[in-house]
C-alpha cells in the first residue's frame, strides 16, 4: 500500500530530493516512499504515463526534463506557463496530471524567512539560466521594485528580464545601489570561484547564493567577512521541496527536519570524499 513519489532526471544520483522528502514522510508517519528514476531523453512522457498504473503520487523533475515535462502534463500553473518549465508533477484523483514550478517561490519564501524584505527592494540576479529565470519571475510576483539581470550573454539576460515587468538586463555595476544580489549560476559549486568581484560587496548588501555545495561558498564567505547578511542555497532547496510536499499531500511540512536531513547528507558525502582508498 506504500505510495511512491520520485525525482526524475538525468543524472539523478546526486539529488538531495530523496533525503528531503523521505525525512518528511518518516516524520509525519506517512506511508510514502521517495525514490529516484534516471529517465533518458525521450522517456519523460512514458514516465508521466506510468503514474496512473503505478499510483505514483508525484514527481520532482530535474534537468534536463523540465521543459519537456511542462508540455507533457495535462495542466500547468501560472509560473510554469511563464517559464515553460515544470519541476513538480501531481497525480490528481481523476488521473490527470498537474505541473507546477516551485523553484522561484521557494527562493522568495527562503529570503523572507531569512529576514529580507522583498517588497520595494532593488535586486540584482546574476545568471539567466533556468534557475535564474524562475527567481526573476518569483521576485517580480513578490513585489521587488527593480530587478536587474546580469549575464555574460546580453541576449539571454534580456530574455530572462522579460519574465517580470520591473526587470531589465544590465551591468554588474548595478550591484552598487542594490539591496540584494543573487548568484543564480553554478559558479562556486565545489570550487572557490566567485561570480562577482568581492570589491562590489557592501555591509548593507544582502548576498544570496543558490549554490549549496559548499554550504558557505566563497562568495558568501567574502560577504560574511565584511559583515554583509548572507543567505545560503540550501534554504531555497528546502523551501521549494516543502511546496512540492504541499502539492502532493495537501499539507505544508515542518522545514527543520528537511534542513537537518539535507545538512547531514551533505556532511556524509563530504566525509566520504575525504576517505582515501586503500592501496
Amino acid at each position: 500500500m506504500t505510495r511512491l513519489a520520485a525525482v526524475i532526471g538525468q543524472p539523478v544520483r546526486q539529488s538531495l530530493s530523496p533525503v528531503l522528502h523521505n525525512a518528511v514522510f518518516a516524520g509525519r508517519g506517512l506511508d510514502w516512499r521517495f525514490v529516484s528514476f534516471d529517465i533518458v531523453d525521450g522517456g519523460v512522457r512514458a514516465a508521466i504515463g506510468a503514474m496512473v498504473p503505478l499510483d505514483i503520487g508525484g514527481f520532482a523533475v530535474t534537468m534536463p526534463h523540465k521543459q519537456v515535462a511542462a508540455a507533457a502534463v495535462d495542466e500547468v500553473d501560472s509560473a510554469a506557463t511563464m517559464l515553460d518549465s515544470v519541476n513538480t508533477i501531481v497525480l490528481r484523483s481523476d488521473g490527470s496530471t498537474f505541473g507546477a514550478s516551485t523553484d522561484g517561490a521557494g527562493f522568495v519564501n527562503w529570503i523572507a524567512a531569512s529576514g529580507f524584505e522583498l517588497d520595494g527592494s532593488r535586486v540584482v540576479v546574476v545568471g539567466a539560466g533556468a534557475a535564474a529565470r524562475s527567481i526573476v519571475d518569483a521576485l517580480g510576483r513578490g513585489g521587488a521594485d527593480r530587478i536587474t539581470v546580469v549575464n555574460r550573454t546580453p541576449a539571454a539576460a534580456e530574455r530572462a528580464a522579460e519574465l517580470a515587468v520591473q526587470a531589465e538586463a544590465g551591468p554588474i555595476d548595478s550591484v552598487a545601489d542594490a539591496d540584494l544580489v543573487v548568484n543564480a549560476t553554478s559558479v562556486g559549486m565545489g570550487n572557490d570561484a566567485m561570480p562577482i568581484d568581492a570589491a562590489l560587496l557592501r555591509p548593507d548588501l544582502t548576498v544570496a547564493d543558490i549554490v549549496y555545495h559548499p554550504l558557505e561558498t566563497t562568495l558568501l564567505a567574502a560577504a560574511r567577512r565584511i559583515g554583509a547578511p548572507t543567505i545560503d542555497g540550501l534554504g531555497m532547496l528546502v523551501h521549494q521541496a516543502a511546496l512540492q510536499q504541499e502539492l502532493w499531500t495537501g499539507e505544508r511540512p515542518d522545514l527543520q527536519p528537511m534542513r537537518a536531513a539535507a545538512e547531514a547528507e551533505l556532511a556524509r558525502r563530504d566525509a566520504s570524499r575525504r576517505v582515501l582508498p586503500r592501496r
